[in-house]
């Protein structure tokens, strides 16, 4: 997982931003665009908006590239009160919650409050999202099995989210977490559950077992 971390300061806040993880979702251009704007060099200047302003927006990035640090005070951002999966049209999963990523030997490859992972098997930077779908013409809706989720109690409402990286196979998610898609809608469960990284699954988001088949390989 490739990373190229920028920083941006005033005295109030550091703000970074991480290249390799910006997929251009434009959450931060549309809250302030003052202070992002992709057409000039730099294209951040924290200094056009104030520190409440720049932490509200920052923390609307889905994809985790943007963070921020203040100088002068302890607050950091909290995970919501539920861990939130969403799925994104012919896009990426994104996840917001209190979220750590595992390798199968348990080590933590990425500790976080949002991020996007990548679902259509061609990222560069797997498991997260780099836009890859959009020269693969990679095509799935947001719908979902609902029934699949409710087949086992909701144990609670937020928590820690594992998400472990199966070699070469999907990713694992374990705790509590919100399904979201437009599709289908929002549904609330607990179970453990196997998401297609491979982008071939006929039952995406969920993983069926074709990365088998055509040779998935995730490094």
């Amino acid at each position: 997982m490739k990373e190229k971390i920028l920083q941006y300061s005033t005295d109030e806040l550091k703000v970074t931003w991480d290249k390799e993880r910006c997929i251009h979702a434009a959450e931060c251009v549309r809250g302030l665009p003052g202070v992002f704007d992709p057409k000039r060099k730099p294209w951040i200047k924290p200094e056009l908006a104030s520190a409440d302003e720049l932490t509200e927006v920052i923390e609307r990035c889905p994809t985790g590239a943007l963070h921020y640090e203040l100088k002068s005070s302890d607050k950091t951002e909290t995970p919501p009160g539920q861990n939130i999966i969403t799925i994104e049209k012919d896009g990426p999963i994104y996840i917001h919650g209190e979220v750590v990523v595992k390798d199968m030997d348990e080590n933590i490859v990425l500790k976080d409050t949002r991020m996007a992972l990548c679902r259509c098997g061609q990222s560069k930077n797997k498991p997260l999202c780099d836009n890859s779908h959009i020269s693969a013409n990679f095509k799935a809706d947001t719908s979902y099995n609902a029934e699949r989720l409710r087949v086992e109690p909701v144990q609670g409402k937020g928590g820690e989210l594992s998400v472990k990286l199966i070699d070469n196979a999907p990713f694992v998610v374990e705790g509590n977490y919100d399904l979201v898609g437009e599709a289908t809608g929002r549904e609330t469960c607990s179970k453990k559950m196997s998401f297609c990284r491979c982008g071939g699954s006929e039952t995406k988001p969920f993983c069926d077992g074709t990365h088998k088949k055509i040779g998935f390989v995730s490094d």
